[in-house]
């Protein structure tokens, strides 16, 4: 009855309405209301089918040239946990003899820009798998039910694609899957519960003697969002968490986007990898090709090292703006910096990377710092020294003009923040404390004993040192920028002063 359903329908459409109009009934808003309707019912089908379609005609050519793990850098861990996954798939009669059961769903975890789209590319290739993907946001319309046909076609077209191409297995990602597998609150979210609900069975779906076998790899930077039901064992069977790259994934990071760029021979990729601290791979990426447009800028058919420190500086701050600063703040923003940069000799010497009066984003100065090595764990004595650093430019200010400006604001964030971290480490005189428990007024007596004293500790630093500021100033002035080995020339001969 179902199949033949729209050949009854246009054999009786047409009769009622002739039938109407001859007992003499004004059928117009009908006709409309029923244009609307069809209207509404055929945007909602076929947007339900947008995602897994239009999916796949985007992929069409990655067959030309597919993406390997070798490919991909920084990552050695997380690419080493998921082959260890994937073979579960590449070897089906060795997991079948010892009686396993294949994995449904790989969750990669991790900040934005990790390479999460890039691993689960690769596992399609490793598999010798179909290759879908799809975002979490594409699955969630105004339309209700929307969300679960889209999820029902991805799964279905996974399957037909694969015995189209004769594979024997298919990989599907969804990125953002917080989108569609946020945690059930019982609220009136009916059509985020109802996707949800339809990627779970669909996934419960997937059994071992199925052919093809479907893989599901999701994404997301939040995984504390994602609800339970989807994490258990049985659905994401395997959760992999895809760091930031450390100074050697960076360096590995910046060699395969250099494969393909003109490098001068004497680029120490070592020491680009070694100031990058704290970069995302797509950041890496980003910096190897605003090097090559300084380049080309230059008209120089090399990139060479100014070019990438000149990136580093774009990607972490921002491009060069035109802001035009009087004299007496061009001398005020010098100080400031001067102040930052000292301090961070002080308590961790060596590490300043860069002194810059030039503005660029929202800063009007900025002083660029090379972390000796990467660090994962602090002390009170580091965080207390980071602190220092923050307050270094509102000291300098202090006391050269008597006062602070509003230059100083982002530094008092971050100083706050890093006290924040202190309280919550239970690395100040409160101890271990639960910070919910604690009152304002706490909070803010223990911030501000806490800065006022390091603030004190600054200016007596900075003031032993006042000799470093006028030596470097009118240097500072005139360059513009100041590199950490040209400052430390004029911060040396008074070190001990």
């Amino acid at each position: 009855m179902r199949k033949y359903g729209m050949e009854i329908a246009i054999g009786i459409v047409p009769v009622g309405i002739v039938f109407l109009i001859f007992i003499g009934q004004n059928v117009v808003p009908m006709l409309l209301l029923g244009l609307l309707g069809f209207a509404v019912v055929y945007a909602a089908r076929g947007r339900g089918k947008l995602t897994a379609l239009s999916g796949q005609k985007q992929r069409a050519g990655e067959k030309v040239s597919p993406l390997t793990f070798e490919q991909i850098g920084g990552q050695e861990r997380a690419k080493q946990e998921l082959v260890e996954a994937l073979d579960f798939l590449v070897h089906q009669d060795k997991i079948a003899k010892l009686g396993i059961r294949p994995l449904k769903g790989i969750l990669l975890s991790g900040p934005p820009g990790t390479g999460k789209t890039l691993l689960a590319k690769a596992a399609a290739q490793y598999t010798d798998s179909i290759y879908l993907a799809a975002s979490g946001s594409e699955f969630v319309e105004m339309y209700v039910g929307v969300g679960a046909g889209r999820v029902r076609d991805l799964f279905k077209e996974a399957r037909t694609k694969a015995n189209k191409a004769k594979k024997s297995s298919a990989v599907i990602f969804i990125d953002e899957i917080e989108v569609i597998g946020g945690k059930r609150d019982g609220g009136q979210q009916r059509e985020y519960d109802q996707t949800l609900n339809q990627l779970l069975t669909e996934m419960d779906g997937i059994y071992a003697n199925e052919s093809p076998r479907i893989l599901l790899i999701a994404a997301t930077n939040r995984k504390e969002m994602l609800d339970s039901a989807l994490l258990r064992p049985g659905r994401f069977d395997r959760h992999i968490g895809v760091d930031l790259p450390d100074k050697k994934g960076r360096l590995h990071i910046l060699n395969i986007h250099a494969n393909n760029k003109p490098i001068e021979p004497n680029v120490d990729l070592e020491r680009i990898a070694r100031e990058s601290f704290g970069f995302s791979g797509a950041q890496l990426e980003s910096v190897m090709n605003e090097a090559a447009i300084y380049a080309m800028r230059d008209s120089s058919e090399q990139i060479a090292e100014n070019h990438l420190s000149m990136a580093i500086d774009k990607v972490m701050m921002g491009e060069k703006t035109d802001r035009e600063a009087s004299k007496e703040e061009r001398e005020r923003i010098a100080l400031h910096e001067l102040g930052h940069a000292i301090m961070a000799e002080l308590v961790r010497p060596g590490s300043v990377s860069q002194v810059a009066l030039s503005p660029r984003g929202q800063a009007l100065g900025y002083v660029r710092h090379n972390p000796q090595q990467d660090q994962y764990l602090y002390t009170k004595e580091f965080l207390n020294g980071q602190i220092m650093i923050a307050l270094g430019g509102a000291a300098a200010e202090e006391m050269f003009y008597g006062d602070r400006s509003t230059g100083s604001r982002g530094d008092f964030e971050q100083a706050m923040s890093i006290v924040k971290t202190l309280m919550e480490s239970g690395l100040t005189e409160l101890g271990i404390i639960d910070t919910s428990m604690l009152t304002k007024d706490v909070w803010a007596s223990t911030n501000r004993l806490i800065l006022d004293q390091l603030m004190l500790q600054t200016k007596t630093m900075l003031e032993a040192r006042r000799l470093v500021f006028t030596q470097s100033l009118e240097t500072l002035l005139r360059e513009e920028t100041l590199s950490g080995d040209e400052f430390r020339k004029l911060f040396s001969p008074n070190s001990a002063a």
